[in-house]
């Protein structure tokens, strides 16, 4: 018993071993097909849960335990002592009717009753493990009848059953039924429900210190660990058991392989735990030619995305911060993390999305290589069935979610989320796990992880009519609105939203200071949109007929007027006035003409009548 006492024993195991004599049965669920680290004769071993349940009942003098497994048959496990041999023989015996699962008809319900009433009412110890309980039935809320009065029994049992002594053993134990199920729902809720007689015991995943000890436990078989200092030891124990956060012992034990077999190096261990994750070792976060883009990314950038000079910067600032690793550092533990996480705020149609597409084009080399989830679309709170998948029994459930099926596809990627705030505020939960541990779960009950992605969440938050006054106001005056003024009005904005509209402070607080604030555009810099929006016109021209487009001076003029009128809507705007000014009545004007490849066109003049405007060519 001196044994059991040991604090490396699982806190679940130890609360089995109390059931033994205030429940006559046991429900076991969660992670219940991990391995798990038991005190052995040579120090720790690798135990599964039959195992484990095995030593706490073995201790506690039961001669053996009758597995009855729903899938493969019943079997007994018996200790080595040759007492417990012969007492294990005489449960066979006893249990020589043990039922058979069969090919076309699956377990037999009623022998697996008998076996288990047989079991519970013994006069020696005895004890039945029900293991994969969860595929005795197809459904426990829709029982056959047969499958009813199986578990009916079981109910009957569980209240029927009293602790006794046995023969060389004063102490009153049950003889107990365990079941070992995937979820606790996977029995009948009637059977459980208010039944004091039996205990839900939850297996839950390992925790820091459960990992630890794994690690150092593992560690042994990876390259150059005996040659290594106790002080890069002791930081590879803490390392592997932080990065493995949320995942089981199997998961460790499998990174610990895969590390050997790349022979990776005890300070690159963090890239088998990345190799594990994502399922590809090769890691472009470190390859060099995403280094020497970085270097001039923001004068590349900049000569696209106008009028947004600090809101590059902030976004190159943490796309390098992103490449060396660094994200997240300040908090240690949390190397899951996303890659980056940008918070774009700002007018309406000043390059937010623009400036994500410029983004993906420098880490991933392709501006298309980029998901986008219109945030608008998830305004109901049922919505989030599409992030992650809909529940097991509604329609779709077997397509998964399109964000969880997304980064499956493309661990490394871009994912835009555009108009945020427009989400419900349940969607938004979603979010809490991904900025904080790197990975969600979806309804399939299958973990995606995000840590090899950028996240980039845009919002219109901080702009309203009065930022827009302002700016009207000080274009008037010719004293052009302050960056750090509008900077701490949209901050104030978004803080505001969050904390006091949706109630969410701990998103913001994830989101800590990667708001990036962009600015109104000014008149240059529509100015310069208007150039470079014009210049995909006529690219586009001779692109699709090798025509040659010249504009007249006062026609440019006229569209650059036009076109800065009014600057609320952004570059929006302005590409909107080019095409109802420009390209639609060109377009007009060179489909009544016919062989037109190779010629030269010139726009002479434009005009407007009743609303619609005419280009003359020359």
């Amino acid at each position: 018993m001196k044994a059991l006492e040991d604090r490396t024993y699982p806190a679940w195991l130890r609360e089995v071993r109390t059931a033994l004599s205030i429940n006559s049965q046991v429900i076991l669920y969660g992670n219940v097909r991990d391995i798990f680290l038991l005190p052995g004769i040579a120090g720790l071993e690798p135990c599964d849960l039959r195992t484990g349940v095995h030593r706490v009942l073995a201790a506690e003098g039961f001669p053996a335990l009758v597995v009855a497994d729903a899938v493969a048959g019943t079997s007994i496990m018996a200790p080595d002592s040759a007492t417990s041999k012969d007492a294990a023989t005489a449960v066979k015996r006893d249990q020589s009717t043990a039922p058979a699962p069969s090919r076309d008809k699956g377990p037999d319900l009623g022998a697996l009753a008998d076996l288990l009433e047989r079991s519970a009412t013994a006069q020696r110890r005895s004890a039945v493990l029900v293991d994969y309980a969860s595929r005795l039935v197809l459904d426990p809320a829709r029982l056959e009848p047969a499958e009813h009065l199986f578990f009916a029994r079981c109910d009957r049992l569980s209240r029927t059953a009293y602790p006794q002594p046995a023969p060389d053993d004063p102490r009153p134990f049950y003889n107990p039924v365990i079941w070992v199920v995937d979820n606790e729902r996977d029995l009948p809720l009637w059977l459980t429900a208010g039944n004091e007689d039996i205990r839900k015991i939850a297996v839950p995943l390992p925790d820091f210190g459960a990992r630890q000890t794994a690690a150092e436990w593992l560690a042994g078989v990876l390259t150059g660990y005996a040659d290594a200092p106790d002080a890069d030891r002791r930081d590879l124990h803490k390392r592997l058991a932080e990065q493995t956060q949320g995942m089981t012992l199997r998961s460790m034990m499998a990174i610990a392989r895969l590390a050997k077999r790349m022979n990776t190096q005890l300070s690159d261990i963090d890239e088998a735990v990345r190799c594990y994750r994502v399922g590809v070792y090769d890691n472009p976060w470190r390859e060099s030619h995403l280094r020497k883009r970085l270097e001039g990314a923001t004068d590349v950038i900049g000569s696209r995305v106008r009028g947004q000079r600090e809101a590059i910067q902030r976004s190159v600032d943490i796309l390098v911060r992103a490449v060396l690793g660094l994200s997240g550092a300040h908090a240690g533990a949390h190397a899951s993390r996303p890659r980056g996480v940008l918070f774009f705020a700002g007018p309406t149609g000043v390059g937010k999305t623009q400036l994500a597409k410029e983004l993906t084009q420098q880490v991933f080399g392709d501006e298309k290589a980029y998901t986008r989830f219109d945030m608008s679309e998830f305004s109901a709170e049922h919505a989030a069935d599409r992030l992650i998948g809909a529940p097991p029994g509604y329609v779709g459930f077997d397509a998964g979610g399109e964000l969880t099926n997304a980064v499956r596809q493309r661990p490394f990627s871009l994912l835009l989320f555009d108009e945020v705030e427009k989400a419900h505020p349940r969607i938004l939960d979603k979010f809490l796990q991904i900025l904080d541990d790197g990975r969600l779960t979806d309804a399939s009950g299958s973990t995606v992880y995000f840590s090899e992605t950028v996240l980039v969440f845009t919002s219109n938050l901080g702009v309203s009519a009065e930022e827009y006054a302002m700016r009207d106001a000080a274009d008037a005056t010719g004293a052009p609105m302050l960056r750090q003024e509008l900077e701490q009005r949209v901050r104030g904005a978004v803080e505001h939203h969050f904390v006091s509209v949706l109630n969410r402070p701990e998103l913001l607080n994830r989101l800590g200071d990667n708001i990036v604030v962009f600015n109104f555009i000014d008149q240059p810099t529509a100015e310069e949109i208007f150039a470079v929006l014009l210049d995909h016109v006529t690219e586009r021209l001779w692109k699709e007929h090798q025509i040659e487009l010249t504009i007249a001076a006062t026609v440019r003029d006229d569209l650059l007027a036009g076109a800065t009128r009014n600057l609320n809507f952004g570059g929006r705007g302005i590409g909107s006035f080019i095409e109802s000014a420009l390209v639609n009545p060109l377009a007009r004007a060179l489909f009544a003409r016919e062989n037109l490849r190779g010629e030269r066109i010139h726009v002479a003049w434009l005009d407007r009548t009743d609303g619609v405007y005419r280009v003359g060519l020359a």
